[in-house]
């Protein structure tokens, strides 16, 4: 394999632009391959939303580094940013570095990775082959020579559907309902004086909630309904007052607070069985036999890994969390159920494919509660392990805020404890 070939970045969102920067740490080319039509366009879609982690956790050291050297202040560590003030104060300036600017492409849908020459069968001198992305570039067909292949393309355009057996069981209803955080301020007029189920038990369930109550306040006949599969919200609400993470903490005490006023109507357990839309309604009906009726749908239940554009390549995927195997039993929310998560590089996120590795949300498969550092935390192992600096790649940085529960089903040894 030709050393003299780029990295190919797949996604120019915060992990993406990371790996790239210590990319440049090693002095290794690299490319960006982004679908989107600027840096971090999967956050401007929830860019009316505030993080309840401060920028302190939200900016990558070598990225730092090569903004500081342009002039570039960082923001107030404390003061927690919307996903546009992400964008706009820390990933704009990022990719308009010269360094960063020469080596992205926008509007660059990866369709296909391969080893040149070779399908998936073929393994002799596998490892002596160079990567080839294919990708789509408006209406052409376009292919790059890779040595070695950074997946940060996340997942937030593959959402999970509300139906409890994980598949969108009617396909046009993914594009009537609402996938995202919608910003209910902003467009009054899809959710006031209506009656709105909001489906999932997550932060971006919790935000939505936040979202309406705030709306009802202005609108008294607005109604909302919180769909859970669970017995009781009790865990949805995190630590609270325990977590290290102030904002995450406040966000699960207010929709406690909803639900003790009345404020939100709890459905739980509630398994979503079908799903009627007739005329400008929808009609749920859970595989416990009760429905409900009402003008929206928020579907705030997670999203999933897409694997379409890897059907070439030797990856390998925990079957219940579709993380690495090594990984998994580390976020696995069936085994724990825990904010952060015991410290892991590239060798927990290493495939059968060498040189080939999956970072960020993404990484984490179907498993929640990823936070940004993270990622940053796995791309720096990942590039020093692909410029052959062993010992770096074999720290691990990594220092997660509690978020105060943590709840185990796994036995612990002295090797081995809950987000240790």
């Amino acid at each position: 394999m030709s050393k003299q070939l780029p990295v190919v970045i797949i996604g120019a969102g915060p992990v993406g632009l990371a790996a790239a920067a210590h990319l440049v740490e090693y002095n290794i080319p690299f490319k960006i391959l982004e679908k989107g039509e600027t840096v971090g366009s999967n956050i401007l879609e929830w860019g009316h939303v505030q993080l309840f982690s401060p920028w302190e956790y939200n900016t990558n050291q070598a990225a730092i580094q090569l903004l500081q050297e342009a002039g570039w202040q960082h923001p107030n560590k404390d003061k927690l940013p919307t996903g546009k003030e992400l964008v706009e104060e820390y990933l704009q300036p990022l990719s308009e570095l010269k360094v960063i600017k020469d080596n992205t492409q926008y509007n660059a849908e990866v369709i296909s990775i391969t080893k040149d020459g070779a399908d998936k069968l073929k393994s002799d001198g596998r490892n002596d082959r160079d990567f080839v992305v294919h990708f789509k570039k408006g209406a052409s067909l376009n292919k790059i020579k890779a040595s070695a292949i950074i997946d940060a393309s996340g997942s937030w355009q593959n959402p999970n559907p509300p139906y409890s057996d994980g598949l969108w069981l009617d396909s046009s209803l993914r594009e009537l309902v609402h996938t995202n955080i919608p910003a209910v301020q902003q467009e009054p007029e899809d959710f006031k004086n209506k009656h709105t189920a909001v489906i999932g038990a997550g932060h971006s369930a919790l935000n939505s909630l936040m979202n309406l109550a705030e709306l009802k306040e202005t609108y008294p006949a607005t109604k909302i309904s919180w769909v859970l599969r669970r017995e009781s919200p009790m865990s949805a609400f995190g630590g609270e007052t325990q977590d290290q993470l102030e904002a995450r903490g406040a966000l699960g005490a207010s929709v406690r607070e909803l639900v003790q006023q009345g404020i939100v109507e709890v459905l739980a357990p509630f398994h979503v069985g079908e799903i009627n839309h007739s005329g400008p309604r929808y009609t749920l009906t859970s595989r416990e036999g009760e429905e409900v009726s009402v003008d929206e749908l928020i579907v705030n239940t997670g999203a999933r890994p897409d694997f379409s554009f890897l059907r070439e390549i030797r990856y390998a995927v925990d079957p219940v969390v579709e993380s690495t195997p090594a990984l998994a039993p580390l976020i696995d929310p069936n085994l724990h159920s825990c904010g952060t998560v015991r410290p892991h590089g590239e060798e927990q996120l290493r495939h059968p494919e060498a040189n080939f590795y999956i970072a960020g949300v993404k990484s984490y498969g179907r498993a929640p509660t990823f936070l940004m550092t993270t990622g940053y935390e796995q791309v720096r192992s990942i590039v020093a392990s692909i410029a052959g600096d062993v010992q770096a790649a074999k720290q691990v940085r990594l220092k997660l805020p509690e978020t105060g529960v943590c709840k185990t089903n796994i036995i612990p040894t002295k090797q081995q404890n809950c987000c240790g």
